[in-house]
């Protein structure tokens, strides 16, 4: 563990805690500045949402937010503006892991591989993610998935390529497991119904059931986070108090094991209320408005 970690870790064990918002927001900003791995990036103002064309303004204007903050991004298309992400990151020395959407249309699926390969073959990409939780939904066959990753793994042979979803599709899927490079695992004890007071445990056994069927690969948490207002779901509180302690128990965790994560996420979108409800609004560090909620 290092020096910073243990200081922050010292302060950090808050599930039992009596400690005021006011001394909460002080821990959480102590965390923050000691900088996280990475965390996906949000780059949909109001207003806005996946199809939308997204201006390189927006993104170098998030992108001046977050930089003191991360040492990497992580992006979710290649297309509608999105390509810029990655270029923009490397401007200010961010690391990058570089995904393509897939869906159910096969022409926009046909552009984001082309993007993210052509991306990739400039020198914009860390780490390529082909698909994210496309087996979750149900939007492609695994076959098809496969055929996704092994264009993209022989496009570009000398980039670690894998596919995102939740942690125990990598179990369900051995072939789609073998074919990554890297394990790209996103873990949410809040959408399975954990209390804050047991989600970091939780977490950890979820990355510990992506470890065992990745056989021996690297596994990064690609997501995880708890959102600041909403909906309970089962024994899952959102709030403000809640998303505070999950962020620096996470953090802590994440740098004295050393693990891999990427927070989500950076901003509020309110786009992704159609998908999750009232809470899919309230996952940002930053609100709707770029202004620090905690």
């Amino acid at each position: 563990m290092s020096v910073r970690a243990g200081k922050i870790k010292a302060l950090a064990g808050l599930e039992h805690s009596n400690k005021t918002n006011t001394e909460l927001q002080g821990l959480f900003k102590k965390v923050l500045n000691n900088g996280m791995h990475g965390i996906g990036f949000g780059p949909y103002e109001e207003g806005q949402e996946p199809g939308t064309q997204i201006s390189e303004e927006q993104i170098r204007r998030r992108m001046e937010i977050i930089k003191p903050y991360t040492k990497w991004i992580r992006s979710f298309s290649c297309t509608d503006g999105n390509e810029m992400i990655p270029v923009i990151a490397k401007e200010y020395g961010i690391k990058t892991m570089v995904g393509a959407w897939l869906g159910s249309d096969d022409e926009i699926n046909k552009r984001e591989i082309a993007g993210l390969i052509k991306l990739a073959k400039e020198g914009y990409v860390d780490i390529a993610a082909v698909g994210n939780e496309v087996m979750y939904r149900g939007d492609l066959t695994e076959d098809e998935l496969l055929a996704f990753m092994y264009e993209v793994k022989a496009a570009i042979p000398d980039i670690p390529m894998g596919y995102v979803d939740a942690y125990y599709e990598f179990a369900d899927k051995p072939r789609i497991t073998e074919a990554c490079d890297v394990i790209l695992a996103n873990c949410y004890p809040y959408w399975e119904g954990c209390s804050l007071e047991y989600s970091l445990l939780y977490m950890k056994d979820m990355y510990n059931q992506a470890l065992k069927a990745g056989n021996g690969k690297k596994v990064i948490i690609t997501e995880t986070g708890w959102p600041s207002q909403g909906e309970i779901f089962h024994g899952a509180e959102p709030g403000f108090e809640n998303a505070i302690k999950y962020f620096i128990n996470s953090q802590v965790w994440s740098e004295e094991d050393d693990i891999e994560m990427f927070y989500f996420s950076s901003f509020d979108e309110s786009w992704k209320i159609g998908g999750e409800g009232v809470v899919g609004a309230y996952w940002g560090l930053w609100d709707k408005d770029e202004k620090l909620k905690f």
